[in-house]
């Protein structure tokens, strides 16, 4: 069967034969291989690159449907070599360009992995070339090219990223719209800007900064909220960069005096990808940030974020209220917003009506009305919110509480009957208190209104394949425990198994991979109801919180740190002792 479906890899009967694969193992409903075979009559491209650019089915799924149709062997990164198996006579830019990784060297055959198995006019050079024949696996793409660059370098990998600027390449003047068009239209910047997206996607980065310097133009990826610098480009580079970037984003080009904010919506190794960018002027040209928006690698369950059982307990109990305000705060970028998708997760959609107001709508949940403000019309998070109570709702979710009047319409929804999550900028649980009181809202429809408050940060986990147990005296040990106080962290103390960085190629060097939430939450008991109606400071609001069993963000951290999930030092990074 895998030799008929080759020599015809463009043809119907290998689209057929490929969709009722994914279909039966639901990786493809009836209305997507539909689409996919209209897109694939009018491109006349294979099936299989169809959908992966239509974002239908995911890179890695779709290369484990390829494996079983054609019956070969499926191979991941864990099975690669940790050495380069070929010498210096097959052109590193043949491997690259083929996306062809060798495994091992026999005596009779080179094991090679594929990213394209049709290919078979490469594969037939490659074994005239060592004279010996091959033995085929399928790989990811994503997988070979990472494996190519940590085996054999950097060479010829990203061309254009190490060119000096051309003298030919136009610095765009201020009013120079078409030159900018035409500069950001060219080949070379085209493919380097989707390399750059290719790149930090592979690289589960959160966002791209995009920074123009005196002589150059900075890379930068955010990867577990850290900076990590990638690339430098030739500063000739920066405004075709800049400039397809805000055509991508349906930007004004011409214009780089005020800062600007878009949407971007792409495909990378088969995912669906959404970037949000935003431009500002600087000193040295315009800075750009996209901030990536990777739907597949979101996890919207508790557990899997990294709650500690103790905080679901509370969360369960708030959320299982009829009524009453649940707020989520902590700096940009500490994932409430994904907390708040999860609590909504989470409720009985069946049984009740739920809307939420978002500012942009990040993840598409269904049976849940989403509603996208839009100031320019005059839809903003207050107008919504009036139209959404005259919708019946039950549950309301606002993406976050900016003024005084947006406030009141959320304490109105409470009051008469509706629960409502919303998020709120500030440092701590108890802060967000006195910030609702500073924006002017009146500290007995606070106390009324609001049930909990729920402080967060994401800590780096320490990497699973590099870690290594670490020793820390009783003393330290001690010292910390007396730092904290929390009695739940008593037994985790005398049974402590800390756990130091160490940096691997799995890690990127880092000793950390992913990231975990530490929380603190604040359930309005009588006791914080009767300060916070005394218009008390936040941290007699805090204390009052702390004598009733909450814990804080520093020791709900201090659990994972003695847990071996992350370092001490890396919760000191994120929060603050006590």
């Amino acid at each position: 069967m895998a030799d008929r479906l080759t020599g015809d890899p463009g043809g119907r009967e290998f689209a057929a034969a490929l969709g009722a694969l994914l279909v039966k193992n639901g990786l493809l409903d009836e209305i997507s291989l539909k689409r996919a075979e209209r897109a694939q009559l009018q491109s006349g491209e294979r099936f299989d690159l169809v959908l992966t650019r239509l974002g239908l089915v995911p890179e890695d799924r779709l290369t484990a449907a390829l494996a079983d149709l054609l019956s070969l062997p499926l191979v991941t990164a864990a099975a690669f070599p940790a050495i380069p198996v070929v010498d210096s006579q097959i052109e590193l830019a043949f491997l690259k360009t083929h996306r062809i990784l060798p495994l091992e060297m026999r005596p009779d055959r080179l094991v090679v992995a594929l990213a394209n198995p049709f290919d078979t006019t490469a594969t037939d050079a490659l074994a005239f070339l060592i004279e010996k024949p091959l033995e085929r696996r399928l790989a990811t793409a994503a997988d070979i090219d990472h494996a190519l660059e940590r085996l054999y370098g950097a060479g010829g990998a990203k061309p254009i990223a190490s060119e000096p600027a051309e003298p030919s390449l136009p610095v765009a003047g201020g009013e120079d719209v078409r030159r900018l068009q035409d500069l950001a239209s060219e080949a070379p910047i085209i493919r380097l800007v989707q390399d750059l997206i290719v790149r930090a996607v592979e690289a589960r980065a959160s966002d791209i900064h995009l920074e123009p310097r005196v002589d150059c133009l900075r890379v930068r990826h955010r990867i577990d909220g850290v900076l990590h610098t990638v690339d430098t480009l030739a500063l000739g580079l920066a405004p075709g960069v800049t400039s397809r970037v805000k055509i991508l984003a349906k930007l004004d080009i011409a214009e780089r005096r005020l800062p600007m904010d878009g949407r971007i919506k792409s495909v990378v190794r088969g995912r669906e990808i959404d970037l949000r960018v935003s431009t500002m002027p600087t000193m040295c040209g315009e800075s750009c940030v996209l901030r990536i928006l990777d739907r597949s690698t979101v996890r919207h369950d508790f557990p899997g974020l990294g709650f500690d059982p103790s905080l679901l307990n509370g969360i369960g109990g708030l959320l299982a209220q009829p009524h009453g305000i649940i707020l989520v705060t902590g700096p940009t970028g500490s994932g409430k917003t994904t907390t708040l998708y999860t609590a909504l997760g989470s409720l009985d959609r069946e049984a009740c009506k739920i809307f939420t107001v978002e500012d942009p709508i990040e993840y598409q949940l269904p049976d849940i009305n989403q509603i996208q403000v839009q100031p320019r019309i005059g839809l903003t998070f207050a107008t919504a919110l009036r139209s959404i109570l005259r919708q019946d709702p039950d549950v309301i979710m606002i993406g976050e509480i900016r003024d005084l009047e947006t406030a009141h319409i959320a304490i109105q929804a409470s009051l008469t009957g509706h629960l409502v999550l919303s998020t709120v900028h500030t440092n701590s649980a108890a802060a967000t208190i006195t910030r609702l009181l500073d924006m002017g809202v009146e500290s007995y429809l606070l106390a009324s209104s609001i049930t909990g408050v729920l402080a967060q940060r994401l800590v780096r986990r320490l990497c699973p394949a590099c870690a290594k147990p670490d020793t820390a005296s009783p003393a330290l040990l001690e010292r910390l425990y007396a730092e904290s106080s929390p009695a739940r962290l008593a037994a985790t103390v005398r049974t402590a198994r800390l756990r130091a960085k160490v940096g691997c190629p799995a890690c990127r060097n880092t000793g950390y991979d992913s990231r975990s939430v530490i929380g603190e939450l604040m359930p309005v008991t009588q006791g914080v109801r009767d300060i916070i109606h005394a218009r008390g400071s936040d941290h007699a609001i805090a204390e009052a919180a702390m004598a009733e069993g909450m814990a804080t963000l520093y020791q709900d951290g201090l659990s994972k740190v003695l847990a071996g999930e992350t370092t001490f030092e890396e919760l000191l990074r994120v929060t603050r002792l006590g």
